[in-house]
């Protein structure tokens, strides 16, 4: 089996410097392409299994690089880098296909983490493309007190398996901590419609209606 091996897709000549070295603790092999025609073409050229994807790219954007490499190259696993706060772009990315997400300006050990993590994923039923994966770290970001951020990741739950009860009830408590009484109700009883036993949503339906209401008790889980 050949080693792993990491494209890297920015525009900026520093940024994928910057990337490149943060990498080398992982003596992983890098390459890097500053286009995403560019990125098309070293795919075809050479095997990846991970590709650090920027949004922001001249010509071909990389959502539409996204799209393609999702449809052409299903094994490559894609880390989309977004600029701080577009975590509608984010939800997009990882709908698409996506396995996660970096915000600039990102910390190098946290990005060296998720790269590590995904790396060491087996091959068989990876982790970084499950369910109870990206609940998980929709619960590790509620935790965080990153509210944004567990809502995409919950949303990327909700997307591989639309008929389970946890990632609505988390994207119900993160309506409901930003105050989105409204999309807090609607996620509740979407989990309840999924499972009518899930406690957690039954619990946070009846709290979010009664009266007077109050946020204490949240259940997460």
């Amino acid at each position: 089996m050949s080693s792993p091996a990491i494209l890297i897709v920015d525009d900026e000549k520093n940024i994928r410097l910057t990337l490149a070295s943060a990498l080398e603790a992982l003596k992983v092999p890098v390459d890097t392409a500053s286009t995403g025609e560019e990125a098309l073409q070293k795919l075809t050229e050479k095997s990846f299994n991970l590709m650090l994807l920027d949004l922001k790219l001249p010509g071909m954007d990389g959502l539409e690089v996204l799209r393609r490499v999702t449809d052409k190259y299903p094994d490559l696993m894609v880390i989309m880098i977004t600029a701080y706060g577009s975590i509608e772009v984010a939800v997009e990315a990882m709908r698409i296909g996506a396995v996660d997400f970096l915000q600039k300006p990102f910390d190098h050990s946290e990005m060296r983490d998720m790269v590590r993590s995904v790396l060491q994923s087996p091959p068989e039923g990876r982790p970084a493309r499950k369910y109870e994966y990206y609940v998980a770290l929709a619960k590790r970001s509620i935790n965080a007190g990153e509210f944004e951020v567990a809502r995409v990741y919950a949303t990327k739950a909700a997307f591989i398996k639309w008929n389970r009860p946890e990632a609505y009830n988390l994207l119900g408590g993160i309506c409901e901590a930003n105050g989105d009484h409204s999309g807090a109700d609607k996620n509740y009883r979407v989990a309840l419609e999924m499972d009518p036993t899930y406690e957690p949503a039954s619990k946070n339906l009846d709290r979010l209606t009664s009266q007077p209401y109050t946020q204490l008790g949240m259940v997460w889980d």
